[in-house]
């Protein structure tokens, strides 16, 4: 356990195609059931619900002064699950003990670790990650702590304290966030069998430090215009950035000699989902990030078309980014409109 920590590897059970059917199946079945009962503070693997609606709740408590945050990173969520408290949990929404049994059977399927398949029939914990169940039986067993959370008789209710969680990611916001609600969260936590990664949890004000969440940076910044004001700042956070530029590196070293609509084909597949995921209208500010990615494309398109194997290229020599995305359609982040950014 303490390696896959480490490592952040987690064990894939990746189900067959029989399988994968009868989980959609019984997804179908149960998830309109646990929908009714999900909270509003959960957004994540819920129809209807995106990173985009988590953020924007974040947004919404920081202009509304629940400024001090508690950014928990639980400690390998997934694979600690118990199996026999999850069942507990079902059983309130579920009689029928076929279900039951197969969910049950699910949970304990051989999982791929380490290069090889080991057997999970002795497991009492974890959810095998890759099943079309497994996101679902992850959110209902973590709506436990939603639900207490936004219980108008709960300790975090009294002190108006807000959960904004997507999946096993989540943030506690509140006005200030004493040592007693902390404590009561881990409580909580460690009765579900799970635990609180004490590295990496950090209890911050957020107009004095920054915080990450699903990829975003939040930070509370000077006005640009030099007005004696600040704003609630929301944009990429630097590994994300990296994320895109690795991904733009490795297309580019895989495909060396590619006609040039064939690489603004490519790149544009591995650019416009992460332009789509930052820009979030009225929220999320990307113009800067998007400025990093342009002239990052420049380059590398630059240094691309002017190797020596490269010469008889019409390219070679020339600005390639201002040919592609003129002439080739690649995209310019600088000028791209998120189609959901305009809804």
């Amino acid at each position: 356990m303490e390696h896959r920590e480490l490592t952040g590897e987690r064990p894939l059970g990746i189900p067959t195609v029989r399988d994968r059917i009868a989980q959609t199946v019984c997804k179908m079945i149960l998830e309109p059931i646990f929908e009714a009962d999900f909270e509003e503070s959960s957004y994540g693997f819920r129809p209807q619900r995106s990173t985009k609606d988590a953020i924007k709740a974040i947004k919404e408590n920081l202009k509304q002064g629940k400024t001090e945050v508690y950014d928990a990173d639980l400690s390998m969520y997934f694979d600690t699950i118990p199996h026999g408290k999850l069942q507990i949990v079902l059983k309130e929404r579920i009689a029928d003990p076929r279900i039951l049994k197969l969910i049950n059977k699910w949970l304990k399927v051989s999982i791929y670790e380490e290069g090889q398949y080991k057997s999970g029939k002795k497991n009492r914990i974890g959810i095998p990650q890759g099943g079309v169940i497994s996101p679902l039986l992850a959110n209902t067993y973590f709506h436990l702590i939603d639900r207490i959370v936004n219980n108008p008789q709960s300790l975090f209710w009294k002190y108006g304290i807000k959960i904004v969680r997507y999946a096993d990611d989540f943030v506690l916001m509140g006005k200030s966030l004493s040592l007693e609600i902390t404590e009561k969260l881990k409580s909580l936590l460690y009765r579900m069998g799970l635990t609180i990664n004490e590295k990496k949890t950090r209890q911050i004000d957020a107009r004095k430090e920054s915080f990450d969440f699903l990829g975003f940076t939040i930070r509370y910044d000077k006005d640009i215009h030099g007005r004696n004001t600040r704003y609630w700042n929301i944009m990429p956070s630097k590994k994300s950035e990296q994320k895109i530029r690795d991904k733009v590196k490795e297309y580019l070293k895989t495909h060396g000699h590619c006609k040039a609509q064939d690489v603004a084909i490519g790149i544009n597949t591995k650019i416009r989902g992460w332009l789509n995921y930052f820009d979030i209208k009225g929220v999320s500010y990307p113009a800067m990030s998007k400025r990093k990615l342009r002239f990052y494309l420049s380059n590398s398109l630059y240094r691309y078309y002017n190797r020596k194997s490269q010469r008889k290229c019409r390219l070679y020599g020339q600005n390639a980014f201002e040919v592609l995305t003129t002439k080739f359609g690649l995209i310019d982040p600088t000028k791209y409109v998120s189609q959901l950014a305009r809804l």
